[in-house]
């Protein structure tokens, strides 16, 4: 098997959480697909934090072409998944092939990355249980409701899960993953 990378969004991805782990798997010449509801360019978001909001703001980011559909995934062909933030988690949690391929992962002992509200497609899948995660902080209740323990780190490992909170996590987040990187 390939070093290969499965990254999972749709529209509404964060756009800098996507290009970012694009180029940086394949500048370790990693073999990366994004894996969408549809073949197609997506519509990827741009989440910032700015003086006087009391949440995130959410503006048009940069577009990325997804490569394969959900439905097409054959997990044995990647060595880890990565589930990107923004709102695509939001509704793809509730696609229940989304919710099988995470699972698959997990059953095949494979690794699984989640940034930001990747979360939401973890504690879906039930996948948070008895794990110590990081995610974004106000994604932090979706995780311990589903039996995790939410760490404060700007990123986590537990087995063979890493967790980070946000894009501003990129450095620790990346860090962990290759510092740990399959071969």
């Amino acid at each position: 098997m390939s070093n290969k990378l499965l990254i999972v969004t749709g529209d509404g991805g964060e756009s800098y959480e996507v290009l970012y782990a694009l180029h940086r798997f394949q500048e370790a010449n990693w073999e990366v697909d994004i894996a969408a509801p549809s073949v197609r360019t997506l519509n990827l978001v741009r989440h910032d934090f700015m003086p006087g909001w009391d949440t995130y703001f959410e503006g048009p980011g940069y577009g990325a072409d997804s490569t394969v559909t959900f439905a097409d995934v054959n997990v044995d062909d990647y060595k880890a998944v990565l589930l990107i933030g923004g709102r695509a988690p939001e509704y793809l949690r509730n696609d229940p092939v989304v919710i099988q391929i995470v699972r698959d992962f997990h059953a095949q002992d494979k690794w699984i990355y989640s940034i930001c509200h990747g979360i939401q497609i973890l504690a879906t899948a039930g996948l948070c249980q008895d794990k110590k995660i990081t995610c974004y902080e106000h994604c932090k209740f979706e995780a311990e409701s589903q039996g995790g323990t939410w760490m404060s780190d700007e990123a986590y490992m537990d087995g063979k899960m890493i967790c980070g909170q946000t894009w501003l996590s990129h450095p620790d987040f990346y860090r962990l993953i290759f510092d740990n990187l399959p071969s």
